[in-house]
């Protein structure tokens, strides 16, 4: 199962916090992470392994999209920063829209983040 990880800067401290909380999911063998650049450099100093991707405003999100587009990510977490700005919210956007399409979890804050890694250990 590919799992994709976004936080923007505001919430790259709850993304990390929720990953620590969660290191039995996230380490599992048959987990693949990926991340924006630099929410996956945070991810990987908490001691995960992570491919990364662009930070997002370089196009982070939209490769992301892409992967959820082309049925390669099973879940999205993306803790969204709703009181910022953001230069590429048209990329968060259709990173949004394609999990809706494509019928993919996304979790944008830390409790529905945990509601989603409960089912996630279900499966």
């Amino acid at each position: 199962m590919k799992i994709a990880l976004i936080a923007h800067d505001g919430k790259k401290a709850d993304m990390v916090g929720f990953v620590r909380d969660h290191l039995s999911l996230f380490q599992r063998e048959d987990i693949e992470l990926i991340a924006t650049g630099t929410t996956g450099t945070f991810v990987e100093k908490a001691g995960l392994r992570v491919h990364r991707m662009l930070s997002g405003p370089l196009g982070g999100d939209a490769q992301i999209a892409t992967e959820v587009a082309e049925g390669r990510v099973q879940a999205v977490f993306f803790f969204r920063d709703p009181l910022d700005k953001h230069p590429h919210e048209p990329d968060v956007a259709m990173l949004m829209r394609l999990c809706d399409v494509h019928n993919v979890p996304l979790a944008t804050n830390p409790a529905t983040a945990r509601l989603m890694f409960e089912g996630l250990l279900k499966d």
